[in-house]
């Protein structure tokens, strides 16, 4: 296709330009009005800066080179990020259909363009308070209540207390929301007038006026009680209220063939994650949140650290996998090359590891495997660092991998664990083992597994409309 020139509107013979069927194919997209301009503009910029003769000349390094330098550019919002990649998808993929279009990993530059906000789990107590400093003006991890950490100040002396203990950070931002909406909850009463009954009916008023489940109120309950127990030193005795019933469910699962019609839906990094994903049984934060050390090749290893209740362990690595994610890791160290080369590679790291290895936050092996087109700069100490992928964007990919395979399921990223389990179970492997990679305290949280199986010993029920 010839490079299209914004001075020739139309062809010698009458015929419409390369921009008039581009700014045609916009309003096909329903690209709104206001933004077609900047479209354009997205288009020549590209255009002049690779100058090729024909977009057909481009190769599909070309235009992930340039998408790698634009991402890096502090000056472009994630919003501006991403219409540059659209911009560029609609012209070498809807429109010119050349080569180059083909092999760009266009999801990956799309959703790659959302940075951790401050208050993420990965990197919020690099921005939040210490267990023995006074709180910051982000003290607590999350906005909206550091703001009413002004009017409570007690909340700052729980997530304090609940950092000395070594909760999770999770863990203490559910809390300190649990305990602001109680506080909320009970208006202007004095903490030291804090008691039982004001307890009992803040759990009814959850189960009968906001209907939530039997687990949100069980966690607004332990919430609740660590804060009087820790904070008011009034330990809850014999609270009394209406409890939510608890209803078992049992996991989605996908049959075999859905997930091949799954992934057959999914390429690129977050079909290669789903993969993982689904070939180990990790959880969606765990897959997020791997380093290039935790991937140990010589033994088919992948070394989950710091999971769920704090516990490492080992999953197998997929044979089938090993090469794909050689050559991915290949590509995510040349771009950590290009970091270093420009005065950054840095990744986020733990504080206490960060204080022990000044220097490993730029080390190969610290880097995350997924992650992140952007970087990002802490807002407090000024720093550039690459984070990993948003586990959102993995979230979407799934789901809409899932309604293109027209699973007629909830498909989720959790549902590739669950169908691990499963499917390991179909296999015949004990029920212990598949407790050990899954990374289950509880066996009986396993067994949970073997109710959504059909083979004997297990369901042996034959259904009597298939002896009719």
């Amino acid at each position: 296709m010839p490079l299209v020139n914004p001075a020739r509107p139309r062809r010698e013979d009458g015929s419409p330009s390369n921009w008039d069927r581009y700014l045609d194919l916009l309003i096909r997209r329903q690209v709104p009005a206001k933004f077609r301009q900047w479209y354009v503009r997205r288009v020549e910029d590209f255009l002049k800066d690779l100058k090729p003769t024909t977009l057909s000349a481009l190769t599909a390094e070309q235009v992930t080179d340039y998408l790698r330098r634009m991402s890096a550019r502090s000056d472009l919002a994630d919003w501006q990020m991403r219409q540059i990649v659209d911009s560029l998808r609609l012209l070498l993929v809807d429109l010119a259909q050349v080569p180059a279009g083909k092999g760009v990993d266009w999801d990956y530059w799309w959703e790659g363009q959302r940075t951790l906000p401050p208050e993420h789990a990965t990197i919020a107590r690099s921005t939040a308070i210490s267990a023995d400093d006074r709180a910051g003006p982000r003290a607590i991890g999350v906005p909206r209540f550091s703001r009413s950490a002004q009017t409570f100040p007690i909340l700052e002396d729980l997530a304090r207390t609940i950092r000395a203990m070594q909760y999770a950070i999770r863990t203490e931002q559910s809390y300190v929301d649990w305990c602001h909406r109680f506080l909320l909850f009970c208006g202007s009463k004095p903490l030291d007038a804090l008691g039982v009954p004001d307890v009992q009916r803040f759990l009814s008023h959850l189960a009968v006026e906001r209907s939530v489940s039997a687990k949100t109120q069980s966690l607004a309950y332990n919430a609740v009680a660590f804060l009087f127990k820790h904070l008011l030193e009034r330990p809850l005795e014999d609270v009394k209220f209406s409890k939510t019933r608890r209803q078992a469910r049992l996991p989605v699962v996908l049959s075999r063939d859905e997930m091949r019609a799954l992934l057959a839906h999914m390429d690129g990094t977050f079909g290669l994650m789903a993969r993982l994903m689904y070939g180990t049984g990790m959880r969606l934060m765990e897959c997020v949140r791997l380093r290039v050390l935790d991937v140990d090749f010589d033994n088919g290893l992948i070394l989950v650290r710091n999971g769920k209740g704090g516990k490492d362990r080992a999953v197998p690595l997929p044979q089938r996998l090993r090469e794909p994610l050689q050559a991915h890791l290949a590509r995510v160290e040349a771009q950590h090359r290009n970091d270093l080369a420009a005065g950054g590679g840095a990744v986020y790291l733990a504080p206490a590891l960060a204080r022990k290895y000044p220097s490993a936050q730029r080390d190969w092996i610290w880097q995350f495997v997924f992650p992140s087109a952007r970087l990002s700069q802490d807002p407090d100490s000024g720093q550039v660092r690459r984070h990993h992928l948003h586990e959102s964007s993995l979230q979407r990919a799934v789901k809409a991998a899932g309604q293109a395979a027209r699973i007629a399921k909830r498909v989720n990223s959790h549902a590739l664990r669950h169908s691990f389990a499963t499917h390991l179970l179909e296999a015949g492997y004990d029920i212990r083992t598949v407790q050990e990679l899954l990374g289950h305290a509880d066996v009986s949280t396993t067994m949970i597994y073997t109710h959504v199986l059909n083979r004997p010993g297990v369901l042996p029920v034959k259904s009597p409309v298939d002896a009719i």
